[in-house]
């Protein structure tokens, strides 16, 4: 791949092509892989050199870091990296008016001179963050002490151990009591102990950690915000942890960088990789079967990158209802989520045996958005809320300018029969008819009016009518069952459209892939034969016979 993929994203370009980035760290341990995902956080942060008007303001650069191909060559260095400027500096800078004593620990977090962590979540709590259960005991001085009641009141996953001979800055979210009155979450930036948990399996190594406090004392200069008890609990904690939602949105521009990555590799793979006899050896991207997931995948890009700036551009949107912004966030990373996985699964089960080693980027980075998945609001769980709330007429997201579309028309039927499902339960939107009957369809639901919203921006964004065809004839396929159901298309016309689809995009598949501007971010030896003898060359020899293979070499 040549021409213009070298000038699509510039501040990171030298980054995906030096050592750092490409060097095959399988041997290493995990100490030292760990060691590598903090540089390449670094130097991530180096490159964009955001500000701190970058991250109140939501800048195009912002946006941009996060589409970056850069954000998928290691899944740890992005963990890092997001969290430290968009949860951590982002959360801090909301509170920094007045405060200068936090100028000197935005300016060292911005530089990376200092380690920012995220700690939110409890071990026994996990997404009802909301019911947290570490405090903060204001004392009579101003001071406050921190204290975990229990283990399970741990914060869970952040890595908040020192790294790189840097200190790590947490900010640490607990419930305020003041004179025994409890005045809901707030913020804190505290100094930490940790223990190291295990490293994630199938993915770079992060350190994560479980973090305790054991009635620690913190001047009054700690608390993020004011010890005023707020009128609205649940308005307030909203506002402090606001950045989630922003990591939502972000996170969910990172599917498609993902799924160019696939294609390319895929693509790659199956044009060197060849059947038959000697003498009439052919591609095996010959093979519709093989084409089909490639295919998909450049169609899902495609559509996605469309998707990305639309969402985007509504989540700036001041105008808009907060809860609408965040609905069209949580619709955007479900898609994503749900799309990256299963180019995951479908091409790199395609490159046979070698699309399962991690050297071959696909399983490593399939694990890593499973933490995506999970990072900034579960999936499952954006889709029960928003699903409920649209469902009870709260509000209303974005509809459709295409409504007789197959997937806008899938997309009412769905929302009707949410809506019929609960008025005919009880009065109480959490009881068990409700879990039972209701929950299970919700993230169903969020994935249909997704699909539709990113159909719509990709036909708005003049994205090629051959891919979004295609991509439509893919959702279909999802769900196929309700289409023949309801008579609105049949298995046979269903699989008509899907082949005149295919043959209408495959014309175009180099020039798509290529398109995508992402090969420099491609490190998998398996994409030419050079770069997998060179890999093949450096592995050692094992066996009673190794010294004399190195004798003869």
């Amino acid at each position: 791949m040549t021409g213009t993929q070298t000038t699509r994203y510039p501040a990171t370009l030298h980054l995906a092509t030096s050592p750092l980035f490409r060097k095959q760290d399988d041997g290493l341990s995990v100490v030292e892989r760990t060691i590598i995902a903090y540089r390449r956080a670094e130097a991530i942060g180096v490159a964009y050199d955001l500000s701190t008007s970058d991250l109140l303001n939501l800048t195009p650069k912002f946006w941009k870091m996060h589409e970056d191909p850069i954000m998928v060559m290691d899944g740890a260095a992005t963990t890092l990296f997001t969290t430290q400027y968009n949860l951590v500096v982002g959360t801090i800078a909301q509170y920094a008016r007045g405060r200068r004593d936090l100028d000197g620990l935005l300016d060292d977090l911005l530089k990376y001179r200092k380690i920012g962590q995220f700690c939110l979540t409890e071990l026994g709590h996990g997404l009802d963050a909301a019911n947290l259960e570490t405090t903060a005991v204001m004392l009579s001085d101003g001071g406050f002490v921190l204290h975990t009641p229990h283990l399970q009141a741990s914060k869970y996953m952040p890595p908040t151990g020192p790294m790189l001979g840097k200190p790590c800055v947490g900010i640490v979210f607990a419930r305020l009591l003041v004179a025994g009155d409890d005045h809901g979450v707030r913020a804190f930036v505290p100094g930490i102990t940790t223990r190291v948990l295990p490293s994630r399996g199938g993915t770079n190594p992060v350190a994560h950690c479980i973090t305790g406090f054991n009635k620690v004392l913190l001047p009054p200069s700690a608390l993020l915000g004011s010890t005023k008890k707020p009128k609205h609990p649940h308005v307030d904690f909203n506002r402090a942890i606001g950045r989630v939602s922003v990591g939502c949105m972000a996170l969910s521009l990172i599917g498609a960088s993902s799924i160019e990555i696939y294609c390319a590799i895929g693509a790659a793979y199956s044009s060197r990789r060849t059947i038959g006899p000697p003498e009439k050896r052919i591609p095996i991207l010959n093979f519709r079967t093989q084409q089909i997931p490639i295919l998909n995948g450049i169609a899902h890009a495609y559509v996605l990158r469309a998707f990305g700036k639309w969402a985007r551009s509504n989540f700036c949107d001041q105008d808009l209802d907060p809860r609408i912004r965040y609905g069209i966030a949580a619709c955007s990373k479900v898609v994503s989520v749900q799309l990256s996985q299963g180019a995951a699964i479908a091409i790199s089960e395609r490159c046979g045996a070698q699309g399962l080693f991690g050297v071959n980027q696909m399983s490593r980075m399939h694990s890593e958005m499973r933490g995506i998945a999970m990072a900034e609001g579960d999936i499952l769980g954006l889709s029960v809320r928003l699903a409920i709330e649209l469902g009870l007429d709260r509000y209303v997201l974005p509809q459709s300018k295409y409504p007789d579309n197959l997937l806008a028309r899938h997309e009412r039927y769905l929302m009707k029969e949410l809506k019929e499902a609960l008025q005919a339960t009880t009065h109480n939107h959490r009881g068990g008819d409700v879990d039972r009957q209701i929950l299970p369809k919700c993230q169903a639901l969020i994935e249909a009016i997704g699909h539709r919203m990113a159909h719509d921006a990709a036909v708005e964004a003049g994205v090629m009518p051959e891919l979004t065809d295609l991509y439509v004839c893919s959702v279909v396929k999802l769900d196929s069952a309700w289409y023949c159901e309801t008579g609105t298309a049949s298995r046979q016309k269903q699989a008509e459209a899907e082949v005149a689809a295919y043959d209408a995009v495959l014309p175009h598949l180099s020039a798509l892939v290529q398109g995508m501007n992402v090969s420099p971010y491609v490190t998998a030896p398996i994409v030419s034969d050079e770069a997998w003898e060179a890999y093949v060359s450096e592995l050692s020899y094992q066996g009673s016979e190794a010294d004399l293979i190195r004798a003869r070499l």
